[in-house]
């Protein structure tokens, strides 16, 4: 599994601090242009979970921030939560995620390990496995994704 530092992601340092300001965290955010509009996607969590209220607050407070920094107002911008059973694509996604269940696909042992994420960083991340603590580099994480609720 890559981990990306999130501030090298184009455009995420324009908008974190707008989503934080607002109370949740961006755990994805893609910038892309195509056939001449620009495509925006965000993904926000917070502690209390995400509906469509909290999408539309985030979608309203990003608009004119992102119509000045991409100097346009031809843009799709789309405002999502994770998902009950998110499949990670970055390891920096781990971070937004701390005491909530996930499993990752340990290429060590080819199978499927289920904890709470503890913490991360920019080389592994340490989970809670039945009450031990196990880390895990991200090179051994083929992939990983929130654990459903079952």
């Amino acid at each position: 599994m890559e981990y990306t530092a999130p501030g090298k992601v184009p455009h995420y340092a324009d908008c974190e601090p707008l989503v934080s300001g607002l109370g949740y965290r961006l755990v994805e955010f893609a910038a892309y242009k195509r056939a001449g509009t620009w495509h925006v996607k965000a993904v926000i969590t917070s502690p209390s979970g995400v509906g469509i209220d909290d999408c539309s607050r985030v979608h309203r407070a990003l608009l004119p921030r992102l119509e000045a920094v991409l100097a346009t107002q031809d843009m799709h911008v789309e405002v999502a939560s994770p998902g009950l059973d998110r499949v990670l694509k970055d390891a920096s996604e781990f971070a937004c995620f701390e005491g909530k269940e996930a499993r990752v696909w340990d290429t060590e042992v080819s199978d499927w390990v289920r904890g709470t994420v503890v913490r991360s960083d920019e080389s592994s991340v340490t989970l809670s496995v039945s009450g031990e603590e196990r880390s895990f580099p991200y090179g051994r994480i083929a992939k990983a994704k929130l654990a459903d609720r079952a």
